[in-house]
């Protein structure tokens, strides 16, 4: 069996939604424009990826007014957090293949 065919995700792996779940691990909800900065793109691509996950299941967003101002938020569900761990679990077995005794290519 390849190492990556029951843990790896693909979907969780296209870097921006790999860095937004990373962001979300050990965090409630966080602001939209945090996680921004954090990922490193613009408004509209982490306005796509967040919807991707939210559809995927593995984030929740909520929209509030804070003083007459729009915010978003967005947090890791318990789905989210689980896949990103399954996903994190190939990574690490992936390097250990890599890493494991024998010569290195």
């Amino acid at each position: 069996m390849p190492i990556t065919e029951t843990l790896f995700d693909d979907f969780i792996h296209v870097r921006p939604r790999l860095a937004i779940l990373v962001r979300l691990a050990r965090a409630g909800w966080v602001e939209f424009t945090q996680v921004r900065e954090s990922v490193g793109c613009s408004e509209s691509a982490l306005s796509k990826q967040v919807t991707a996950l939210k559809d995927a299941g593995y984030t929740e967003v909520r929209k509030m007014t804070e003083r007459h101002r729009r915010r978003t938020w967005i947090r890791l569900t318990d789905e989210g957090s689980a896949a990103l761990a399954r996903h994190l679990d190939a990574l690490e077995r992936l390097c250990a293949h890599v890493r494991g005794p024998g010569p290195r290519p």
